[in-house]
């Protein structure tokens, strides 16, 4: 028999639930912290009052410091009338002592409990832990009474968010109440644009539940806290990029990707002489020719048709049995040997002149892809950008390379464009970046190879990922 797992604790947070994959998980106790000033105890009553109004879920906010008189007049601005969700049990308001509460929640039939059974309560707030730290004989004695705390919550399934003060900004010590709550949420303000300050909220854990991760704008409003999600939170739905996508034939790249890269779109991977990047680009074309595409290649100077096929033979590709099956082809710019076998799809480029070259291109591969669309064939194509870069120039890739954009998005071709931006230099990458839908970085530091995606449809930017090189396909992993 399946366990039945519970649904997020909704937080009322415009946004905020986007973030956190549905909300937080029930029963979880969670710091919120941050400087004073950042919103804590607004967004903390919005989880309250969200969950009595919206989810028949009654609450306690514990205060230390503030008087309820006080509190029920500034919540009051937010349209929050907490005297009347007090008359309803769906809300009680207790100004107690640090050592009054503990002893009350330890206590068996202490007034916790009784409040907590009166009004069914299911979610709990307390403002603040901070004061936990002080009265104690020593760091032990606190740390007791913070797992003391988690337990009678997690024991009475109570979805808590535990307010703690931050006192720097910057600070790098992890205070101990983060390893033992289940998640934490911070609050800051941050200079930007040197005159301007801005609210971000950002999750640092959330245990057993998927999160977005990096920095999110909100703002105090009328209504309580609006958090705007940072665009690359989204999925390619919300966004109606709802394009099929191709495996790239890594697991972690397909995740970071949405599923993979789209069919019909154009990707740039930027990478340097310094990266081992062969398996890398190896294992996305075979995943390509793997997944039924039809493929036409322009291989680097460095590069020989015998290399590549070893490459997406060592990754599950057959070339030769695509080659004569009309899958395969390749475009060459060098006069230099190839395998026995592929006389027909080799296209030598090599003594054309610009013009013959974009002539044999629209006269000879554009119909013959053309007639096989109409099929229902699907194709990606896969340039090393460097060498038409080396062998025509930048001005030429400049006018050609948005054609040939413009005409592949037209056609529904995936075009995969691997560059080393630092060689043809800043202001034609940066045409390029502009022109693709996606880009895909791998470079060098120190003895380690790292990768990040830069740029998707809806703004994504991942992590940055290392490349770690195993042993099974697809002889790469990234983590």
């Amino acid at each position: 028999m399946t366990d039945f797992i519970a649904s997020p604790t909704r937080t009322g947070v415009t946004g905020l639930d986007n973030v956190l994959c549905g909300g937080i998980p029930q029963a979880s106790t969670v710091i919120l912290e941050g400087t004073p000033g950042t919103g804590k105890t607004t967004l903390a009553f919005q989880f309250l009052v969200d969950g009595a109004v919206s989810h028949g879920e009654a609450g306690i906010y514990v205060t230390f410091e503030e008087l309820p008189s006080e509190l029920y007049a500034n919540m009051n601005q937010f349209g929050w009338n907490l005297r009347q969700l007090e008359r309803n049990n769906q809300l009680r308001v207790l100004c107690l002592s640090p050592e009054t509460m503990m002893e009350q929640m330890m206590e068996p039939d202490g007034i916790f409990d009784h409040i907590v059974d009166e009004i069914d309560c299911k979610r709990v707030v307390i403002d603040s832990i901070t004061l936990f730290r002080y009265g104690l004989p020593d760091d032990e004695a606190h740390r007791k009474i913070i797992y003391q705390l988690r337990n009678v919550l997690r024991k009475k399934k109570l979805t808590s968010l535990l307010i703690l003060e931050q006192s720097e900004v910057n600070s790098t010590t992890v205070p101990f109440e983060h390893f033992v709550a289940d998640g934490v949420i911070r609050l800051s303000v941050k200079p930007q644009l040197e005159r301007y300050r801005e609210r971000i909220l950002e999750v640092l854990k959330m245990r057993g539940q998927k999160f977005l991760q990096g920095e999110h704008i909100y703002r105090i409003t009328e209504a309580g806290i609006h958090l705007i999600p940072a665009l690359h939170i989204f999925e390619k739905s919300s966004l109606g990029l709802d394009s099929e996508c191709i495996s790239t034939g890594i697991p972690k790249l397909d995740e970071i990707l949405g599923g993979g890269i789209p069919q019909g779109s154009v990707y740039l991977f930027d990478t340097n002489s310094r990266a081992d990047y062969k398996h890398l680009f190896s294992a996305i074309v075979a995943a390509q020719l793997r997944q039924g595409q039809k493929g036409i290649i322009l291989p680097s100077s460095i590069t020989t048709l015998f290399g590549l096929q070893k490459l997406y033979q060592a990754h599950g590709a057959n070339p030769q049995a695509l080659v004569d099956d009309n899958s395969l082809y390749f475009i060459e710019h060098f006069d230099r040997p190839y395998p026995p076998g592929f006389e027909k799809a080799v296209f030598n480029v090599s003594d054309m002149s610009d013009v013959e070259f974009r002539k044999h291109m629209t006269e000879k591969i554009g119909p013959m892809m053309d007639e096989s669309m109409r099929r229902g064939e699907r194709w990606f194509l896969y340039y090393d950008l460097n060498t038409i870069v080396s062998e025509r120039g930048k001005d030429f890739v400049t006018k050609y390379f948005t054609q040939e954009a413009a005409n592949a998005r037209a056609y529904g071709i995936t075009m995969l464009v691997l560059c080393n931006f630092k060689e043809i230099g800043e202001s034609v990458s940066s045409f390029l970046e502009r022109t693709s839908d996606g880009v895909i970085r791998t470079w060098v530091h120190h003895t380690y190879q790292y990768l990040q995606v830069t740029k998707m449809p809806g703004g994504h930017v991942s992590d940055i990922q290392i490349v770690e090189h195993i042993s099974e396909r697809p002889y790469v992993r990234l983590v």
